[in-house]
């Protein structure tokens, strides 16, 4: 057997199922025996939109994703989506071909351990035969427990050699690792029920942490003895806004002004598998009175204010929501906190639509626009939310219960959403999803809505477009320099998509939105909806950030 038909082996007992990467001199022969083995392989157009892909698909799946490339310019391509995947804490596996094993002279010659190390991944260099399968199970293993991105790097002459100790009984990485439950100190138990008791407002925060431990029961059981208001980060928006009345949205800078209006009440705010950046808290000005109970799996971690908790919970979501729960029924502690006749109607009140849009011809106001598509999209439709100004809208304004993924604040770099969202929609067997991106950010990677295309991957683009880099045409703006020099003119996109391969439509009005909304729905395909939005409404958190207004 050879090297690379050993390590193709090891891939798929590992689980992998899905790969994405461009073929090259270096890791065509691994691919071709992932082939034979049933992987399905998605050649894309670029390496690091493959490396997106794979993003997507392990947080999608909740499984380590694969990307692979060739030697050296393949692997170099890999840096903004590597740096967004670890940033992201995205358990992932990129196997890499090498030029051959000390060839410092080789045309595609890269010291590959040190660039891992600069776009933050770990590294593993197949040095030899015998330790390839050894190789594929601790990259595997590392992916799943530190939940980042891994590096194998198999030099050319190393897989094509033979090996001849080829282990057949080869054990994967997930029959060593216990997914044990992390069990909280009673003692610390007892300590945040001392201050839960003693509040008189509580809010709930759920991040991500709790989300992906299906904490919700828990917390909900949590919210109703405490008459608390459940806030969510942005990594889990809009998560159980449909179990319960008391939901406010957002924490933090994206949070409308009515909910802020309110959090800024809590005496006591209970952080479930939430950092608690400075975003979620407003750099502490969101929550100035309250104390803080933490619970996360990590080690205690600093709050975005600079402080720590009062109470730091080190464990399980949902075995220490349950230890509260019970311990607060026999301390026979019940607060009506929020639970008020008159704080449901200010929270009924934000989810109205404004009372008036901008009106220019031939553009939307995107606020508008955000409220067609989260009430004609299907609420079983996944949305993957990009970055960039124009996101600010969906990421205020999207209040359906959906899954919603965020790429905000992962590394800052645009683009990446529908890349994410394409990976993502592979790994649940290609369920219709959409995107929301802006003009620049969907063009950087437009060849891979052939991608989509070409294996028929139903992804719904919409391009929020305002012909232009909005971020630095707002931000121009308010420091006094010529916002015109960040407007870009793009053609009709509607029919790129539809040259490439896809659906597509170019819309203006509330009425061609909607229609093109309604023929995605009742035939999903590939598609891409540009809707032309006005650049004279500034998002709220804009107007925060860089006029001081208070909205």
């Amino acid at each position: 057997m050879k090297v690379y038909e050993a390590l193709a082996e090891a891939f798929v007992k590992e689980g992998t199922s899905d790969v994405f990467g461009m073929m090259g001199d270096a890791n065509m022969h691994w691919m071709a025996a992932l082939a034979d083995r049933g992987v399905r392989l998605y050649e894309v157009r670029h390496e690091g939109s493959g490396l997106g892909m794979a993003d997507g698909w392990a947080r999608g799946s909740g499984q380590p994703g694969v990307v692979t490339t060739t030697s050296g310019p393949g692997v170099s391509q890999l840096a903004t989506s590597m740096l967004c995947a670890s940033r992201a804490g995205t358990p992932l596996v990129a196997f890499c071909g090498e030029t051959p094993l000390g060839d410092e002279g080789a045309t595609q010659y890269l010291d590959q351990r040190r660039f891992a190390a600069a776009i933050e991944c770990e590294f593993i260099q197949v040095t030899r035969p015998e330790n390839a399968q050894e190789a594929v199970r601790n990259a595997f293993y590392l992916a799943r427990t530190k939940s980042r991105p891994v590096m194998i790097s198999a030099p050319f002459d190393v897989q094509v050699a033979e090996m001849d100790d080829y282990d057949e009984n080869y054990v994967p990485s997930t029959a060593l690792i216990e997914r044990s439950r992390l069990l909280p100190d009673p003692a610390r138990i007892e300590s945040a029920c001392d201050l839960i008791q003693s509040a008189k407002r509580v809010v709930i925060i759920a991040g991500r942490g709790a989300r992906k431990a299906e904490a919700g029961e828990e917390v909900l059981a949590l919210q109703e003895r405490t008459g608390a208001l459940l806030a969510t980060t942005l990594q889990a928006k809009n998560w159980l806004c449909d179990r319960t009345e008391f939901h406010v949205g957002l924490s933090g800078l994206f949070g409308d002004k009515v909910s802020m209006e309110l959090l800024q009440e809590a005496d006591c705010v209970i952080a479930v598998g939430a950092s608690l950046n400075h975003y979620t808290i407003e750099s502490g000005y969101l929550y100035p009175e309250a104390k803080y109970v933490q619970i996360d799996t990590a080690p205690h971690l600093v709050m975005g204010n600079g402080r720590t908790a009062d109470c730091y919970v080190q464990a399980d979501a949902v075995t220490a929501l349950t230890e509260l729960t019970r311990v607060l029924q026999e301390r026979s502690v019940r607060l009506e906190g929020f639970h008020t006749e008159q704080v449901l109607r200010h929270l009924t009140a934000r989810a109205q639509q404004p009372a008036e849009y901008v009106q220019e011809t031939g553009r939307l106001d995107p606020r508008e626009a955000i409220w067609i598509l989260d009430h004609e999209l299907p609420g079983e439709m996944g949305l993957v939310l990009g970055s960039g100004h124009q996101t600010d809208f969906g990421t205020m304004l999207f209040q359906r219960s959906r899954d919603v993924l965020s790429n905000y604040g992962m590394f800052g770099a645009i683009g990446q959403a529908p890349l994410i969202a394409m990976g993502q929609m592979v790994a649940r067997g290609n369920r219709p999803g959409f995107v929301v991106e802006g003009d620049a950010s969907f063009i950087m990677h437009l060849s891979e809505f052939e991608t989509a295309c070409r294996y028929d991957i139903p992804l719904l683009v919409v391009v929020m477009n305002d012909q232009g880099l909005g971020a630095e045409y707002h931000k121009a703006k308010a420091k006094g320099l010529d916002p015109e020099l960040a407007t870009i003119h793009t053609p009709e996109l509607g029919a790129v998509a539809q040259a490439l391969g896809g659906g597509g439509a170019t819309v203006r009005t509330a009425r061609e939105l909607r229609d093109a909304l309604a023929e995605y729905v009742r035939e999903p395909r590939p598609t891409v909806i540009d809707v032309r939005i006005t650049r004279e409404v500034l998002s709220t958190p804009y107007r925060r950030i860089q006029y001081g207004e208070d909205v």
